[in-house]
């Protein structure tokens, strides 16, 4: 704007210039020309009277400056001509100041010089005896002039226009200060051009408007971010160029990226094929789902589609972590097979040994056997029936059971009296040691904890092996470990042998007549006591349990 006000200064203060130029010159040529012509008609009056008085001899030794001098008869031939020979001069008969002067006593007249680029003004008047004095002067056209006086012109010029210049500068900047000093935070309060007011009244208005909005805003985003920064799904905002717009923690978290990676294309977040799926229906404005790897664990991705007025106008990415909900899932299923594999196997025993006896193809003498073998799989149905329905309690809670404070070392004491019957024929020895602790829980489930840890320690043992029960106060509470001298776990089976009817050697384990539950119902059971479990174990060489049981 001060580029364009010292332009405009300038282009007017030249052109004015200008202006007034040619009219001062225009002025004073008029001027200057009516004072010569006044000045030959003067001089004329004079000249005429001298030859009117003195004659021919008027002339003699008569040398005029500045004007030329003619003597007329009253023919037309020059009697006298300060610049010519009057001999070899035409016929001046026919001139017009000549005849205005015959006719009425007194001629004027101009002619103009191409060749001079003059004009010339004559002043004529009769005498007494019929003859004609005229006089006449070189008068400089206005081109001349300005021709003359170029030099010094180009010098007003410039100087004029430095002087212009200057003040054109001095004065745009005046001009613009006040407006470059604005404050639009307040702008009521400037003090400048009164025909500023609309504006600034208007400008207030507005501001207080925009304020208005931006604390709407601000509140809004406030609120979106303190919903999303604290969600542990994902979400990602998008655009229908596949920019990201914005992110939360947890998808930055899920993705592996910080918040650099706003305002890049989607891809930057994954290639994954699932990933470029995602796009191509972002790009077409169709809702997607796809379930990917992430962050080593398994993610459901949405894309919904945002439409306005306009159309699509971006879209939202949820992401959310199933992984538990998978495994979970995973495992609902693995132990509905094997709850009906377990069951299968003695049904079909129990179903063939009745088929047998019932059809009388069992020998007398046999028949007991199949009666034990019976007995046998039934039992187990029955242990295993219970195991299944105990970990349903368990994972409802167990609400309706009972806590009181438990003496953990005489509970463990009491188990390994009740197992030496099954050491003794595995010829395992159980030690307990330690010192009496009690912690505040549910009996039953202690006892199931304590005894299921101990019988394992003596199925998975080796004959002439041993097994440690130890009881143990400590600061953070009362430490149960359960050690062995058996078989030992391989490093691939660890994260696993808690898991329902998990076995690390299947075959054995159905013959030493495990249900595949008990270490899955001794994990539940400690989480109902917020207790932690505990496992080292090398194979070849045996294994420890610990579970230690807080304070309260």
């Amino acid at each position: 704007m001060t580029k364009r006000i010292f332009r405009s200064i300038c282009l007017v203060a030249i052109a004015v210039f200008l202006a007034s130029v040619l009219l001062f010159l225009g002025v004073l040529y008029d001027y200057f020309g009516d004072v010569q012509r006044s000045q030959l008609i003067a001089q004329t009056e004079l000249a005429a009277q001298g030859v009117q008085t003195m004659g021919a001899g008027y002339f003699e030794g008569f040398s005029p400056r500045g004007c030329r001098v003619t003597w007329i008869s009253a023919e037309g031939d020059v009697l006298y001509d300060s610049e010519a020979d009057s001999s070899e001069m035409e016929n001046h008969l026919a001139r017009e100041e000549i005849r205005e002067a015959l006719s009425s006593g007194w001629g004027e007249s101009s002619r103009y010089s191409a060749t001079l680029m003059e004009r010339a003004l004559y002043c004529a008047k009769r005498l007494p005896d019929g003859s004609v004095l005229r006089l006449s002067v070189s008068q400089r056209t206005l081109l001349t002039l300005l021709l003359g006086m170029a030099q010094p012109i180009i010098i007003i010029i410039v100087i004029s226009m430095a002087l212009s210049l200057l003040l054109a500068s001095r004065l745009s900047k005046r001009i613009v200060g006040p407006l470059n000093d604005l404050d639009l935070e307040e702008p009521l309060s400037n003090e400048g051009y009164e025909e500023l007011s609309p504006l600034l009244r208007h400008l207030e208005s507005q501001r207080r408007q925009i304020k208005l909005q931006a604390e709407e805003l601000a509140q809004k985003q406030r609120e979106f971010d303190a919903v999303t920064e604290n969600m542990a799904e994902g979400i990602v905002l998008l655009s229908t160029r596949c920019t990201i717009l914005g992110m939360n923690r947890a998808a930055m978290g899920f993705f592996g990226v910080d918040a650099g990676c706003v305002g890049g294309h989607i891809l930057t977040l994954s290639r994954a094929p699932e990933m470029l799926g995602l796009k191509e229906s972002l790009e077409s404005g169709r809702r997607d789902r796809r379930v990917m790897d992430l962050s080593g664990g398994r993610f459901q991705l949405t894309l919904s589609p945002v439409r306005d007025e306009g159309g699509l106008s971006g879209a939202v990415l949820l992401v959310i972590d199933v992984t538990e909900r998978e495994r979970a899932e995973e495992l609902r299923r693995e132990f509905t097979a094997n709850v009906s594999h377990e069951l299968k196997t003695p049904l079909h025993t129990i179903a063939g040994c009745a088929e047998l006896l019932a059809g009388g193809l069992v020998k007398d003498g046999d028949r007991m056997d199949f009666y034990r073998r019976i007995e046998r799989e039934a039992q187990r149905m029955t242990a295993l029936v219970e195991d299944i329905l105990r970990l349903s309690h368990l994972d409802e809670g167990a609400d309706d059971m009972k806590r009181e404070r438990v003496d953990l070392y005489a509970l463990a004491a009491e188990t390994a009296r009740s197992l030496s019957g099954e050491a003794e024929d595995a010829g395992v020895t159980i030690d307990v040691r330690g010192e009496s602790a009690e912690v505040e829980g549910i009996p039953r489930l202690l006892e199931s904890i304590v005894y299921n840890l101990t019988d394992n320690a003596v199925k998975y043992n080796r004959p002439g092996g041993s097994v440690t029960v130890s009881v143990a106060p400590s600061e953070g509470g009362v430490v149960l470990t359960v050690a062995d001298t058996g078989i030992g776990i391989p490093p691939e089976h660890r994260e696993r042998i808690f898991e329902r009817f998990y076995r690390v050697d299947k075959s054995r384990s159905k013959e030493l007549g495990g249900t595949g539950l008990g270490l899955a119902i001794v994990k539940h059971a400690a989480l109902l006591h917020k207790a932690a479990i505990g496992l080292e174990s090398t194979e070849g060489a045996g294994t420890t349990v610990t579970v230690t049981f807080p304070v309260n």
